[in-house]
């Protein structure tokens, strides 16, 4: 069995529901994963967009996620501490927590939500950057999931 991450908001690969958006009210979308492997100390989630005009945009950073966690509701809270001990990082809004798709009008943006399951917390203080999490989880990824959605303007 292999880390599965899904989402009772949108499917894999469908449009992100406009409530999770920019043009919405910018909530994060409910999340939900299985088979975390053995030896799973924490949980990193990353959502970015590859698609954008400037290269890789990062619309969320969310670490030290504790080990039993399976579940995040909907529109978790844009707070540094959240959930117990999991912290957030900075986004390219340049803001703590979520911040939803809002591409350039055009063709549709691919966002990836990444999750991993990690054999120790990072250590990090909450505002950590996507490149600070990455490296400090670098050797400790147990597992991995992917689920992307989309969306346009």
């Amino acid at each position: 069995m292999t880390l599965s991450l899904s989402s009772p908001a949108f499917k894999p690969g469908a449009a992100i529901p406009r409530k999770h958006t920019g043009e919405g009210a910018d909530v994060s979308p409910a999340l939900e994963w299985t088979n975390a492997p053995a030896g799973t100390a924490a949980f990193v989630l990353i959502c970015d967009d590859p698609d954008a005009p400037v290269g890789t945009w990062v619309h969320w950073v969310l670490y030290d996620l504790a080990a039993g966690t399976r579940r995040l509701e909907e529109n978790v809270p844009k707070s540094e501490a959240v959930l117990g001990a999991a912290k957030q990082g900075r986004n390219d809004f340049r803001r703590i927590g979520y911040g939803g798709p809002m591409p350039p009008p055009g063709r549709p943006h691919r966002y990836f939500f990444r999750l991993y399951a990690v054999s120790a917390q990072t250590g990090l203080p909450a505002g950590a950057t996507k490149t600070e999490v990455l490296r400090a989880i670098e050797g400790k990824i147990l597992a991995q999931a992917e689920l992307m959605g989309t969306y346009k303007r």
